[in-house]
């Protein structure tokens, strides 16, 4: 497996020409670097205006492994292989590192570049990113990794201090101003050496060379800088650094829809210990979620009803000491089950979603007012009152998905919770919930039971006495309602309840469906109007799928269930309604008016097609196999493998389709056209797919 690393950006506030004499001085070795033992020029090559200078070199690295190691591998020291290209005139300095020992068991690669800073030319960018590949190693591949990591980490660390260092030293010989270079005059052999020769060409990677870690380009508008990532987002270690990065870099990539917030990128990195792929997989599930559900938008759409405003009791309070949102619910005053049925289970989720993202938004306001990094808050449940009545099955239900939803889409969010008067029905709530909860959630929990919150290690060691709520025994007023019981004369009718019971939890305009082999998912648009729009937007979460466009004069009818149907058992092709009748004959009955498109797992498909004629429109899902379209008749290995990868023939997708009226158009027809993003909540490899697919023609 290759280990990766990238550098956010670090800023030097010295300009370029002062670095290159600061970083001349780490050569021949360097003392602030006991592994770096010697090094030695190979091959050193100037342009003729003197502008361009390459050095090669090779240096020699002592690695800190157990001595064993090191005589099973016959090696005392480690050499590596560096070209270092300055170029004076674009004042820049890029370096490359290759492994010269054990190249044909190990490689391990580096590229560090020091630039001048796009909006101060007077001061200096430098960036890194690195490799390392173990094929082998003497059955030691996961010791070595271990030992390279931890040393590059360290390293990495060390090699600011460095710099600094030697430029405090120049400042004390007093050097602080290098001039730029120029081209040489004739005769004038010694105009533009503003560095010297033997320093300014050395370039050793700018902050180690000893270990690896990845080789991933950032573009240049989708850069963080170290000391921004110090300020917003914490002190993080240079591996998890990398990660944020790589992850952000993969998310501008790969996906099409609205990019979160690196906090809240980071909030997935964290909740899965920066495993990347899984920090990713992660991120992908809950940006699909967000998408399905709308909740980018919730904050200026959502609009809570009166009733909720009076008996809903829980609220924003100021913050905690340190610094972090307070959210406080008085769950004991709350009549949920009485809540559930005015309003349902739909209100009350979307209610819980609009308190999260309103978390998120005070934790960055916060950040810039205190100054310091804050990505979650703390949350303080007063349960006095709770009784039985709580424990009302559709309440505690409909707790237990909004639990479940929180925990999937909010990850390390909730920086503490306080549970104040807990009484006796306690422990049974907390056996039903706790099961869904994280690990690394609960151990945030601290519980109180009567009146233990006012003492020692109570709620003063975590809120300041003057914002404890008067409920609690402090001086500050809480606006939040007193809550009460619901008015029964404002419940639902039991016809209502049913209902919802067969509805998603929340209005999703998308739809989810399944395709199996032999029975393709169809969905039927009238059109009335010629030119009308077909949209369509569709995220393949499960196997490969082949889409297609029909259109038909006349109504299609659904095919009569078979006579296994007809007795209450359900065979493999009565799963989808069929609109296509398998007399109809393509081309005469029907036709096809967009070519078909192949969807591939993990796929997120956006489109249109402009329709000349009314009649009945299909779009068609179909279940698709690998190696059913092999050239050869006879299927391949890697087909077969693939083909059973999906699990009883079945693929899933979720989609939206709109038709908009050509009076209600405006722009280019010529516009609408289909992609392919390489997004959606199950794509887990960095895929980064733009194909265009012709889906603007006229239907004929």
């Amino acid at each position: 497996m290759v280990q990766q690393y990238q550098s956010p950006v670090r800023v030097y506030k010295y300009p370029f020409e002062l670095m290159m004499v600061a970083y001349a001085r780490r050569f021949p070795k360097c003392p602030l670097i006991p592994m770096f033992v010697d090094s030695e020029i190979l091959n050193q090559s100037e342009s003729k205006d003197g502008s361009v200078v390459v050095t090669e070199r090779r240096c020699t690295i002592d690695i800190e492994a157990p001595r064993l190691l090191k005589r099973i591998a016959g090696v005392e020291y480690l050499y590596f292989l560096q070209k270092n290209t300055l170029n004076r005139r674009d004042r820049t300095l890029h370096i490359e590192v290759q492994n010269e020992t054990f190249s044909s068991r190990v490689i391990v690669k580096e590229c560090c570049s020091y630039t001048v800073h796009p909006e101060n030319e007077d001061w200096t960018c430098f960036e890194q990113t690195a490799s390392l590949d173990i094929k082998s190693f003497f059955g030691f591949e996961s010791t070595a990794e271990k030992i390279a990591m931890k040393q590059y980490a360290t390293s990495i660390k060390k090699g600011k201090e460095i710099m600094e260092y030697y430029l405090t030293e120049l400042e004390k010989e007093g050097v602080t101003y290098v001039p730029r270079w120029k081209p040489a005059l004739k005769g004038d052999l010694s105009a533009g050496r503003a560095v010297p020769k033997s320093g300014a060409i050395d370039g050793l990677p700018g902050k180690d060379l000893v270990n690896p870690t990845e080789l991933m380009a950032c573009p240049a508008d989708d850069k963080l800088e170290a000391d921004y990532i110090r300020r917003y987002l914490g002190d993080l270690t240079p591996l998890q650094e990398s990660c944020l990065i790589r992850l952000r870099q993969w998310l501008q990539e790969t996906h099409k829809g609205k990019i979160p917030k690196d906090q809240h990128v980071l909030r997935f990195l964290k909740a899965r210990d920066f495993n990347m792929d899984k920090a990713r997989e992660f991120l992908c599930q809950s940006l699909t979620w967000r998408k399905q559900h709308q909740v980018d938008f919730l904050l200026d759409t959502w609009e809570c009803p009166q009733l909720l405003r009076d008996y809903f009791t829980g609220g924003w309070h100021h913050h905690d000491r340190d610094g972090r949102p307070l959210y406080v619910l008085r769950l004991g005053q709350m009549d949920t089950k009485g809540l559930v049925r005015a309003l349902g289970e739909e209100v009350l989720f979307r209610q819980v979603l609009s308190i999260n993202e309103e978390g998120l938004k005070r934790c960055e306001e916060n950040t810039r007012l205190f100054g310091r990094p804050i990505s979650c808050w703390t949350c303080l449940v007063d349960l006095e009152g709770l009784n039985m009545r709580h424990l009302w099955r559709p309440g505690v239900k409909a707790l237990l998905r909004i639990i479940e939803a929180v925990e999937a889409n909010y990850p390390e969010t909730l920086g503490r919770l306080l549970i104040l008067r807990a009484p006796r029905v306690f422990p049974v709530l907390w056996t039903l919930v706790s099961p869904l909860i994280d690990e690394n959630t609960r151990k945030k929990f601290l519980v109180y039971a009567g009146r233990d919150y006012q003492g020692p290690g109570g709620l003063v060691d975590y809120i300041d006495r003057e914002i404890i709520p008067d409920f609690l025994g402090g001086d500050c007023m809480c606006d939040i309602p007193e809550g009460g019981a619901v008015p029964k004369s404002l419940y639902r009718t039991a016809e209502e309840m049913e209902n919802e019971e067969n509805c998603l939890l929340t209005d999703s305009i998308y739809k989810s469906a399944s395709i199996f082999k032999g029975a393709p998912y169809e969905v039927l648009i009238e059109i009335t109007e010629a030119s009308s729009v077909i949209t369509w937007d569709f995220d393949v979460s499960k196997g490969d799928v082949l889409f297609n466009i029909y259109h038909s004069k006349r109504a299609p009818q659904p095919a009569k269930r078979d006579s296994l149907g007809a007795h209450g058992i359900t065979s493999l092709g009565a799963v989808n309604a069929q609109l296509i009748d398998k007399s109809w004959v393509l081309g005469k009955d029907y036709s096809m008016v967009e070519k078909a498109l192949t969807c591939r797992e993990g796929e997120s498909v956006q489109g249109s097609h402009i329709t000349r004629w009314p009649g009945f429109y299909i779009l068609q899902w179909r279940f698709h196999s690998s190696a059913a379209s092999a050239a050869s008749s006879l299927p391949r290995v890697d087909d077969v493998l693939a083909s059973l990868q999906v699990s009883s023939h079945k693929c899933k997708i979720m989609y939206y389709t709109e038709v908009l009226g050509s009076h209600d158009f405006r722009g280019s027809m010529t516009s609408l056209e289909s992609c392919q993003s390489g997004f959606s909540q199950l794509s887990v490899v960095t895929t980064s797919s733009s194909r265009s697919c012709s889906s603007s023609t006229v239907s004929r």
